[in-house]
């Protein structure tokens, strides 16, 4: 079953796990009983490749954060020489 990340506007935080079909819905706090909307977070990527967990972090942080670019870094790509399919005009 899921856990489900809550904000209770009194107390704070906390994880609730419930069915997906009940994920939308508010819970109640556990410590003051009031009303508590669901706060949308991204799933554990515990499981997935160091490659694609950097990758991810690395599209969060620009989303806050872009780095400056400065001068250009890398190869050009190899011109290739394919023809051209006929439908192509130049």
């Amino acid at each position: 079953m899921p856990v489900y990340v809550f904000a209770c506007p009194i107390c704070g935080r906390f994880e609730l796990a419930r069915p997906m079909a009940r994920a939308g819905e508010a819970a109640s706090c556990p410590e003051c009983r009031r009303e508590a909307r669901r706060v949308y977070t991204p799933p554990n990527h515990a499981l997935v490749s160091s490659k694609i967990r950097h990758a991810i972090g690395a599209e969060e942080a620009s989303a806050h954060e872009p780095r400056v670019v400065s001068h250009k870094r890398g190869r050009p790509l190899p011109h290739r020489s394919e023809p051209s399919p006929p439908w192509v005009l130049h």
